[in-house]
């Protein structure tokens, strides 16, 4: 049900295509080529693009983002590690959005979200300096009233909340759990909306955990990839474009 006053508007699907560029970069070469996945998904319906480039460049390459930004007629969002580097790299091309995340090389993918209320005071410059550029800040953090109001005070546009803890509980099946990672999700919502944050919601999402999600009042955009990629393994990328852009338009509904 709708929040009080809170009208349900439509709601934006990004598509993150690194795990197209995984596949490339498995063998090596120039297929499959993500900014082709890219186009698909503007065909498709996505509202955007999203793209990780990481420091070890595991997946998506600098061209990459040059390509992106000169070939494709959607916003893009760009997620960067708060580092000197992408920060350079980022002002030279002045995507629509960054996301600042969490990046540790060890990792297989982004564990869990940015801890804001420790890096306040390295993640200040790096906000600035970005928002000065006339670029749109956002950070990747966990559904916590404390990281809430540190992103508030960064004086970033959008907090995305980490959903990864809800999808594994409700995959384990663990009823409660799920339960408890979605309660949390929708009061993070609600305080971040209050915040004046805009809210987008993000990480392990399929077709049978984002539905929920979806139909949270405050939701304006979600991030997913890892599970479209993989889906478009069997059915094809436009049909599970398609497929998520239904289930969300429902859950809206």
């Amino acid at each position: 049900m709708a929040a009080q006053g809170l009208q349900l508007g439509r709601l934006r699907l990004g598509v993150n295509i690194d795990h197209v560029a995984t596949i490339r970069n498995a063998r090596g070469g120039e297929h499959p080529d993500p900014v082709r996945a890219a186009r698909i998904a503007a065909d498709a319906g996505a509202d955007g693009i999203t793209a990780h480039l990481r420091e070890d460049r595991r997946h998506i390459a600098d061209e990459d983002i040059t390509r992106l930004i000169e070939e494709i007629d959607l916003p893009l969002n760009l997620e960067m590690a708060a580092t000197e580097e992408m920060l350079e790299i980022a002002l030279r091309h002045k995507p629509n959005a960054c996301c600042i995340v969490p990046e540790h090389r060890e990792e297989r993918t982004t564990e869990g979200g940015l801890d804001a209320a420790s890096q306040h005071n390295h993640l200040a410059p790096y906000v600035s300096d970005l928002k000065e550029a006339g670029i749109r800040v956002s950070l990747f953090i966990e559904a916590h009233p404390v990281q809430i109001a540190v992103a508030k005070a960064l004086r970033v546009d959008i907090v995305e909340f980490h959903t990864g803890s809800y999808a594994d509980a409700t995959h384990a099946g663990d009823e409660a759990l799920r339960e408890k990672e979605f309660a949390r999700l929708v009061d993070a919502g609600r305080a971040a909306h209050e915040a004046g944050l805009e809210v987008h919601y993000g990480h392990g999402l399929t077709f049978d955990t984002v539905s929920p999600i979806a139909a949270i009042p405050q939701a304006m955009e979600l991030n997913i990839g890892h599970f479209i990629i993989g889906e478009a393994i069997f059915i094809g990328l436009e049909a599970a474009i398609l497929r998520m852009r239904d289930l969300m338009d429902e859950a809206r509904t």
